[in-house]
């Protein structure tokens, strides 16, 4: 299924915006599935919901929002001037459903012997999305991973198969020739390289700061290792349709830690 790339952007209303407060100012909407960029007095001590974030040198700092997040957030930034609460309504967000019935059971349902394998691919992706570490490149514009595309697959999308409903989908799939070369959308350091995960194939971590992560998945080919440091518009591998991959694509991921954003708000973010 094909996408209007343009109209699904517009729909949701993803215009990047900057909010100033007397001891902060942010950049992003307070919408579900959201990154958010803010900047305080350098030295600060800020905490999000009574998570303690890191701070940059210059005073930037990131958190996202999740896809069904319904309380409000609470920032607290401490420093030289004193300590402010912020308090934001965060926004709600509606996502498409597709039904699709009459699929072979293999097509929905994982079999059993396969699922210490996805138990252990889901600990390596885990542990690469929990590294934190004081780069700030998340700080700076991220460019899109192909020159040319069709959007075919966008964050917060669920598909009922059977009747059963699965897990919501957290990422962009951007549709293109088995091969095409695949770019990094941003510098940062190559924290997980597996190029045949069950669900995902090809699999790629770059880490770009305090807990900012993107995942590039269903590659074919993989340039990069571990520990390997890449700039933005590096090509790191090609697109492929690895893993349980319907058709050639690329599928990018966007994490603050554990929590799953959406792509589209660090792709418009000014």
């Amino acid at each position: 299924m094909r996408f209007n790339f343009k109209i699904i952007f517009i729909s949701i209303l993803f215009i990047s915006y900057q909010l100033k407060t007397d001891c902060a100012e942010f950049k992003g909407k307070f919408l579900q599935g959201s990154f958010i960029l803010g900047k305080t007095i350098p030295n600060s001590k800020v905490t999000i919901d009574d998570k303690l974030v890191r701070v940059s040198k210059e005073g930037f700092f990131a958190f996202g929002l999740s896809r069904d997040r319904k309380n409000n957030v609470i920032i607290k930034i401490s420093n030289k001037t004193g300590t402010k609460l912020i308090e934001k309504k965060v926004l709600k967000r509606k996502y498409k459903v597709q039904r699709i019935d009459g699929l072979p059971s293999k097509k929905v349902t994982p079999p059993p012997e396969v699922y210490e394998r996805i138990k252990k691919d889901n600990k390596l992706i885990g542990e690469a999305r929990a590294i934190n570490t004081s780069y700030d490149y998340f700080k700076d514009k991220f460019i899109y991973p192909l020159d040319k595309y069709i959007v075919t697959g966008v964050y917060g999308s669920q598909r009922i198969l059977n009747g059963k409903p699965r897990s919501p989908h957290y990422g962009i799939d951007f549709h293109a020739p088995e091969g095409t070369p695949v770019k990094a959308m941003m510098n940062g350091e190559v924290t997980m390289v597996h190029k045949d995960m069950y669900f995902t194939g090809g699999t790629v971590i770059f880490d770009h700061g305090h807990g900012i992560s993107t995942l590039f998945m269903h590659m074919k080919d993989i340039n990069v290792k571990v520990g390997q440091k890449v700039k933005q518009g590096q090509i790191v591998g090609t697109l492929g349709q690895s893993g349980r991959a319907t058709g050639p694509h690329l599928d990018i991921r966007l994490n603050w830690f554990e929590v799953k954003l959406d792509p589209v708000t660090i792709l418009n973010l000014n």
